[in-house]
């Protein structure tokens, strides 16, 4: 005769769920931004010179691809499923603008690439929406780069010097809010506390004000704990 099946209780004493502390890695992506945008926008504003589009292609794809994929990473093993997502899009849009630049002639163009623009502007603002439910800091620094994606998509598209213009210096705004942000978060994970505002609300707040328990509610409800995501 075989044995009965165990029942919820024995299964809910005989689980073990074990977390692993990791560091913030935002700072790390969105300095990994500011990096990016501040060299997009040099060439789009003639800091840099058009021939140098190919080097400006390395450090995309050098520097801020790996840096964000990293971060990427490490934000779906911290459960931040707004961090993973946000810096998964921003890697994989800044990896295609790097490839394409690189591929392009000085000065050139592409409709493929503006349209791709186009649609992360818009796929960043879904990991934004939800970061505004904690940290509004960092939904700031998403929304600002769909801002910028969208303006240079529209200038992909069109060619038009205006366009290139307003993207190149909302790229440098973008610069000082992912510089800020990478500060204010990095300085917060070192002093276990709010040293420069990050406007954190919510289960933000409760993330770095609340205790263990806290920070364990409804673990069996997420991914990687439950049977399906």
């Amino acid at each position: 005769m075989s044995d009965p099946a165990p029942g919820p209780a024995l299964l809910e004493r005989s689980t073990r769920v074990v977390l692993r502390p990791v560091g913030n890695p935002l700072p790390l992506g969105f300095l990994a931004l500011a990096g990016g945008t501040l060299v997009v926008s040099g060439l789009q504003l003639g800091w840099v010179d058009a021939a140098e589009g190919g080097n400006v292609a390395v450090v995309l794809i050098a520097f801020v691809f790996p840096l964000q994929l990293l971060a990427s990473i490490l934000g779906y093993l911290a459960r931040d499923v707004v961090a993973g997502t946000g810096m998964g899009i921003l890697a994989g849009a800044w990896l295609a603008v790097g490839l394409v630049l690189f591929r392009s002639r000085p000065g050139a163009t592409s409709d493929a690439l503006g349209l791709l623009l186009l649609l992360a502007a818009a796929a960043i603002c879904v990991p934004a929406t939800g970061a505004l439910l904690g940290k509004l800091v960092p939904a700031a620094v998403m929304f600002t780069t769909a801002a910028r994606y969208a303006v240079t998509g529209v200038y992909e598209l069109t060619g038009s010097a205006g366009w290139e213009d307003g993207a190149g210096y909302l790229g440098l705004v973008l610069c000082a809010v992912a510089f800020y942000a990478a500060v204010a978060m990095l300085l917060e994970d070192v002093r276990r506390r709010t040293v420069l505002p990050v406007l954190r609300r919510g289960a933000g707040q409760v993330s770095m004000t609340g205790n263990l328990a806290d920070q364990l509610q409804r673990l069996e409800a997420e991914a990687g704990v439950r049977e399906q995501l």
